[in-house]
């Protein structure tokens, strides 16, 4: 998985292009799951939002476990 993430100043950067599966994924840190489908925000919560031409480009979360920043990109733009 260290291919998939960088570790950016205690930010930690993910591709969601290269993760297979529903796109579910480990926080980098505690390796908590963190779900889209959990719209609680008990597993993460969304800091911050990027949008470029209207569309979803980046979404910043933090994780609700140990609060690591996780940047996340790759969305589709289909």
């Amino acid at each position: 998985m260290l291919n998939k993430l960088e570790n950016k100043n205690h930010e930690y950067l993910i591709d969601l292009l290269t993760i297979e599966g529903d796109g579910s994924f480990s926080c980098p840190k505690c390796e908590m799951t963190i779900s889209p489908e959990d719209k609680t925000e008990k597993n993460y919560k969304i800091i911050d939002t990027k949008i470029i031409n209207e569309k979803l480009a980046e979404l910043v979360v933090a994780c609700g476990k140990c609060g690591t920043t996780i940047i996340l990109t790759g969305f589709q733009q289909g």
